[in-house]
């Protein structure tokens, strides 16, 4: 009886190396078809590109006269229209922040200034309130006076 398991396991085992090495069979065909079909497809792209570089050549060197001022006329051209564009991208933008700014709709700049000023103002002030209190330790009794105590961030 253990005879005829160890028999069906070698069959089994048979079986199974066979149908791996149906598979790398499989495989590696498959790998040389792919591989092959663009090796094939890479030379003929090599091909038409010496044969389109052999036609073109003498029809550039013919043309580059008319060629090259023509390319730096586009050039110059696309660069007015972009920079034409992005000047009066910017002039509209003034222009309305300048009628924002005049009607009082949105004065976004100057509120956060003015609230910019204050917040500073009075952080000096509770900095100099917190140094008053511990300053006189740490400095021989000298008393620290800040921008905000002298009015340079009063409005």
């Amino acid at each position: 009886m253990t005879d005829f398991y160890h028999h069906r396991g070698q069959a089994m085992h048979h079986r199974l190396y066979n149908e791996s090495r149906a598979h790398q069979v499989v495989k590696a065909a498959t790998a040389a078809t792919a591989g092959g079909s663009l090796l094939v497809l890479s030379g003929l792209t090599l091909v038409g590109t010496v044969i389109t570089l052999t036609v073109a050549t003498p029809l550039l060197v013919i043309f580059s006269p008319v060629l090259v001022p023509a390319v730096m006329t586009v050039f110059l051209l696309a660069t007015g229209f972009l920079t034409s564009g992005g000047f009066g991208l910017a002039a509209a933008t003034v222009f309305s922040w300048m009628y924002r700014y005049v009607t009082g709709e949105r004065r976004t700049g100057v509120e956060s200034n003015d609230q910019m000023r204050r917040k500073v103002g009075s952080k000096g002030r509770a900095r100099d309130d917190h140094a008053a209190g511990k300053g006189h330790h740490a400095t021989g009794g000298v008393q620290l006076t800040t921008g905000a105590r002298t009015g340079l961030f009063e409005s």
